[in-house]
């Protein structure tokens, strides 16, 4: 069976986040969670409070996470080696799920903790913890905007811009239970808020978690339809059939796909290279940056299903 082989590539740059702005946005964050770090924790250990020190810890993660995204962008450009033919593209994908992964941590020990305050109530300080939380709410809320425009075209992007958001809205339930407590004495209010905002991030955490589990196993991305690729393959005057199709992420801002295509029996050379053209035009559209095609002529026998 005569085949012939292309591998086209194109950098579709506006599915793609500037890696300039990338690194300022992870660069503010880490520098500026960090900063909060320290006051949220000094402060919690001098008036002895449990939740400001639980806390700075759930914060202190998020620097850690933050400064694996980072570096796992700074990998995204390192070259392609003969051990590492993709280079390093993929520790995007697992930065992404190894985020999920500790978000879902994170959420499993605010619970545990909220769940033993319920039953256990101490006194707190609120209007020390009302102060303190607002200025997590300023500084993760602020950095969370840094990461808005790329985090529906990035899922380790995504993952840090949730990752903020759920801290700011933290530390907005434990302002309520500060002011609250401060008043009325209420000291169960703290763990009940504690516990209804990690519901609301458990939500959002579980798409993230199936989505980069999705890209770190090679399954097909989210926002790629396979029919409608094809759809977009047949489209194409002198293509009759595509089949063994595979498409997949090379890294968190790049798809990769390999199929065959079938092309009537009169297509000559010239025409074959305008097809194959074409081809990687239509696929440019379907947020696929790298496409690998080997073509078959129509009288050639094919036992796929779909050709």
């Amino acid at each position: 069976m005569a085949h012939t082989h292309s591998h086209s590539h194109h950098h579709d740059h506006s599915h793609t986040v500037a890696p300039e702005h990338v690194n300022r946005a992870f660069v503010a964050g880490i520098a500026l969670n960090f900063l909060f770090v320290i006051i949220e924790a000094a402060v919690g250990l001098y008036i002895g409070s449990l939740s400001l020190l639980s806390d700075a810890g759930h914060n202190l993660a998020d620097v850690g996470t933050l400064g694996l995204s980072l570096l796992a962008f700074r990998l995204l450009k390192v070259r392609s080696n003969k051990k590492f033919t993709y280079g390093y593209r993929k520790t995007t994908v697992l930065a992404a799920l190894f985020n999920a992964f500790i978000l879902l941590v994170s959420i499993g020990a605010i619970i545990y903790e909220s769940a033993h305050r319920l039953f256990h109530p101490e006194p707190l300080p609120g209007k020390t913890i009302a102060i303190v939380a607002g200025i997590g709410i300023v500084v993760n809320f602020s950095t969370a905007i840094l990461f808005l425009k790329g985090k529906e075209k990035d899922i380790n992007v995504k993952s840090a811009y949730m990752h903020l958001m759920a801290d700011a809205l933290v530390s907005a339930a434990m302002v309520i239970g500060g002011i609250i407590i401060s008043f009325t004495n209420w000291f169960w209010l703290d763990p009940v808020l504690g516990i209804g905002v990690a519901v609301v991030i458990l939500v959002g955490t579980w798409r993230l978690m199936q989505d980069s589990l999705r890209l770190s196993l090679d399954g097909v991305p989210r926002d790629i339809n396979l029919e409608e690729v094809k759809e977009a393959a047949l489209k194409v005057k002198g293509v009759k059939g595509v089949h063994h199709v595979h498409v997949w992420a090379m890294s968190t801002t790049e798809n990769a796909m390999t199929a065959h295509f079938i092309l009537e029996n009169g297509v000559t050379p010239e025409k074959e290279k305008e097809i194959k053209h074409e081809l990687r035009h239509q696929m440019e559209h379907m947020h696929i940056n790298h496409l690998t095609a080997e073509t078959e002529r129509e009288n050639v026998g094919c036992a796929e299903k779909d050709c």
